[in-house]
């Protein structure tokens, strides 16, 4: 038995991945125009947790890739 992804799971892990990118996108532009000290930590631990993320997602996709 294989642990490859369905074609529908690889299409629903690109859209995450899309998503994941825009959010980052967007908490890495508003740390720098954000004056609150707690809502800038916020904006810190999501871009740091998002690279990881996105950087998990990948991972997965190469995997899946090098698989086929």
């Amino acid at each position: 038995m294989t642990n490859q992804l369905a074609l529908h799971e690889r299409l629903e892990l690109h859209e995450i991945l899309t998503f994941k990118n825009l959010c980052l996108t967007k908490s890495a532009t508003m740390h720098g125009l954000v004056g609150c000290k707690q809502l800038k930590s916020i904006l810190e631990t999501d871009v740091s947790e998002g690279k990881v993320h996105i950087e998990q997602l990948n991972q997965l996709l190469e995997q899946e890739g090098e698989g086929s």
